[in-house]
């Protein structure tokens, strides 16, 4: 099993990258998990509680779930994947159920910030894409996806995302074995990278 980590700010292009890369592999062949799955059960806060969350802070991320669960998955066992709504700022009833593939992609913007997690890795990716860029991506899928207006985003952007982004998502770059600039946009560095994870996977099948 190869365990890939791909870190990088909000609206890097994480996604993307990670769509390129499953593209590459056989069919069935890779099981995603994804960091914005593992926010922390808030249950028992009040709604007000709950919608003062700092989601870009690590404190927000049930780290001890992800790490078993990726050890499951190691082990070669089944996993149920905790599912988070946005809207309601808390988790919900419905898992995901996940089985062991071949290669598992951990992706979020913190993926390489917790130790134990990044010693679990076999390959760690950090998608740098400029800051404007990454806002402007904010602002389009915050309106659509997460019922907030512009203002909203911008103010959240200046309070919170890029002050977390400087203090705890930059940093982890120094971990990343392939830095990817532009993100999703970046065709030759995803097919050069495309290329390093498909040998990556035909050498742990000969081994």
């Amino acid at each position: 099993m190869t365990i890939i980590g791909i870190a990088g700010g909000t609206g890097s292009g994480k996604t993307t990258v990670v769509k390129k890369i499953a593209e590459a592999l056989p069919p069935h062949y890779v099981a995603v998990v994804p960091l914005d799955s593992y926010y922390n059960d808030t249950t028992g806060m009040t709604d007000e509680e709950r919608h003062s969350i700092n989601f870009d802070h690590p404190d927000a991320f049930d780290w001890k779930l992800l790490t078993e669960h990726i050890k499951m998955l190691k082990a070669g066992l089944a996993v149920e994947q905790p599912t988070y709504s946005y809207l309601k700022c808390n988790r919900l009833p419905e898992t995901v159920h996940v089985e062991p593939h071949p290669v598992i992609i951990i992706e979020g913007i913190m993926t390489l910030l917790n130790k134990r997690l990044r010693e679990m890795m076999d390959l760690k990716i950090f998608v740098d894409t400029d800051s404007d860029e990454r806002l402007i991506r904010n602002i389009q899928r915050d309106v659509i996806e997460r019922g907030r207006t512009v203002d909203m985003v911008i103010d959240r952007y200046l309070k919170v995302l890029k002050p977390m982004h400087e203090q705890f998502i930059e940093p982890t770059k120094k971990y990343a074995d392939l830095i990817v600039p532009l993100g999703g946009e970046n065709k030759t560095g995803i097919s050069i990278l495309r290329s390093y994870i498909e040998g990556i996977v035909t050498n742990v099948r000969q081994s």
